[in-house]
């Protein structure tokens, strides 16, 4: 298992964009299983509707978890896309 904390920069939060991005990237890690937690509520990054529910804003921070077996290159891929988009 990987995991790594973020803290979104985006004024706009994780809206709609980079959100469809998200979960296209997760879903690329065919194996693997990636999730987002803000808070108490924690969804699989790649159900964008569950993913747009937690409406995450500007400077709350999330955890991303990753376990597989594409678990190493999955969690160096998003944690890159949080840092490049959001």
């Amino acid at each position: 298992m990987k995991q790594f904390t973020y803290t979104i920069t985006d004024p706009l939060g994780i809206h709609a964009r980079p959100a469809g991005q998200l979960a296209k990237l997760a879903k690329s890690f065919a194996d693997t299983t990636a999730t987002i937690t803000k808070g108490e509520k924690t969804v699989k990054l790649s159900q964008l509707m569950m993913l747009m529910g937690l409406a995450i804003k500007k400077d709350q921070e999330v955890t991303i978890t990753v376990e597989g077996p594409a678990e190493e290159e999955a969690a160096a891929a998003l944690k890159a896309f949080f840092e490049e988009n959001l």
